[in-house]
């Protein structure tokens, strides 16, 4: 796993540069996951701005400046959410793109509506739109982060082209 998501955090690293962008995370299941990969990357501080992990609902209300009434009426799972995060990802930060993640990692948390391996992407661009996208990952915990960060990355990569 390891060495699939530092390679992926490298191109990540090389369409930045490419591009002259900063990067900034808004995780919540991935706990930090995306921002560890990408400092794994020698030299990441020149394309790499900041990293907010909002675990429960008010730090996403406190750090990102998620809506209180989103959080009540679609829950912290939820595009809606999600978009928030990125919105809040890059006017917290100096960064040009953002990713944010919110979902059910599981074991527990899950439920009918939203069940473990439910996770949104979203991905933001300073001045453009953000853009979210709904996963459905098979497996437990460990695989629910995993493919989340692998997917984080990507959608980075497929942004910046």
């Amino acid at each position: 796993m390891n060495s699939g998501v530092t390679e992926i955090a490298r191109r990540v690293g090389q369409s930045c540069k490419r591009r002259g962008v900063m990067v900034a995370t808004a995780e919540s299941c991935t706990g930090g996951g995306v921002a560890e990969a990408i400092t794994r990357i020698s030299g990441s501080s020149a394309w790499f701005d900041r990293a907010f992990v909002t675990y429960t609902n008010t730090a996403k209300r406190e750090m990102l400046g998620v809506s209180g009434t989103t959080l009540d009426a679609h829950g912290a799972v939820s595009k809606q959410v999600a978009s928030e995060m990125a919105q809040g990802a890059l006017a917290f930060s100096h960064a040009d793109v953002s990713v944010a993640i919110t979902g059910v990692a599981g074991p527990t948390g899950g439920t009918k509506a939203k069940p473990v391996g439910l996770v949104f992407i979203a991905w933001g661009v300073r001045g453009g739109a953000i853009q979210v996208r709904e996963f459905r990952f098979e497996g437990g915990r460990e695989a629910v982060r995993r493919n989340s960060i692998l997917f984080s990355l990507q959608g980075l990569i497929d942004l910046l082209r």
